[in-house]
């Protein structure tokens, strides 16, 4: 994170990690699509010819918060990182100075030991850095649920439960899950930085305030409360 008292101004970066191909590209820009024009900035994409990111994506999103008649302005920064094994350094580049991580797992079940590697090689990454997985905020996403030949429902369920973070279950392609995934993690980095630099003193934005003004800003008809409830280990669903 990044503060400005002066300016009264907050950066987050947040990280879609995840094997190649699992869909955080299609993560990215369909959260671009969905979320208010004001809101947005510009999607940067850099492909490969097979169509694979290759190096990384960056969402800005940027609102304001008025609070008290003074104006909070808040930038998160979304990237992808390339899920190719070769290109293990430059996800580990990505990675510094995360926020908060989407792990985008596939679906579908010829792609379970891929998504087990992948995941294994974050956590390895942020070891190398210095950093324990376990101290940044984290969710789950088991996206591509329109295909065939999927973990089914009661497995995902099964494993939301038996973990400690939220799990959310998505269809990239469709959009659906998108928002909910995005602001579920948005909302545990805020609190992980409300609770290490008291924010809602220094700001004056306690969480539940910043949440609100952040589904407000971003777009969403749903209440902060509404896409907080949306995951899997939330609405034992």
């Amino acid at each position: 994170m990044q503060l400005n008292f002066a300016a009264r101004e907050v950066a987050i970066k947040l990280v879609y990690y995840g094997p190649a191909l699992s869909g955080k590209t299609t993560n990215l820009k369909a959260l671009h699509a969905r979320v208010a024009e004001e809101s947005r900035g510009r999607l940067m994409t850099l492909d490969t010819k097979d169509d694979r990111t290759l190096f990384f994506d960056v969402l800005p999103l940027v609102f304001r918060a008025d609070v008290d008649g003074a104006t909070i302005r808040v930038r998160v920064k979304v990237f992808t990182v390339p899920g190719q094994v070769v290109h293990s350094s430059t996800r580990r580049l990505v990675l510094q100075g995360a926020d908060g991580i989407v792990f985008v797992a596939d679906s579908q079940v010829s792609e379970t030991e891929n998504n087990a590697a992948s995941f294994l090689d974050l956590r390895a990454n942020f070891k190398d850095m210095g950093r324990s997985l376990a101290q940044v905020p984290l969710v789950i996403q088991f996206n591509k649920r329109d295909l065939v030949k999927i973990r089914r429902d009661a497995e995902i369920d099964d494993l939301a439960r038996r973990g400690t973070d939220p799990v959310y279950k998505a269809s990239a392609t469709r959009g659906e899950g998108v928002i909910e995934c995005f602001f579920g993690l948005l909302e545990r980095a805020w609190r992980s930085l409300d609770k290490e630099h008291d924010l809602a003193s220094t700001l004056g934005l306690p969480s539940d305030l910043f949440l609100e003004r952040a589904a407000a800003s971003l777009g969403y008809d749903e209440t902060a409360r509404a896409l907080s409830a949306a995951s899997v280990r939330c609405c034992g669903s």
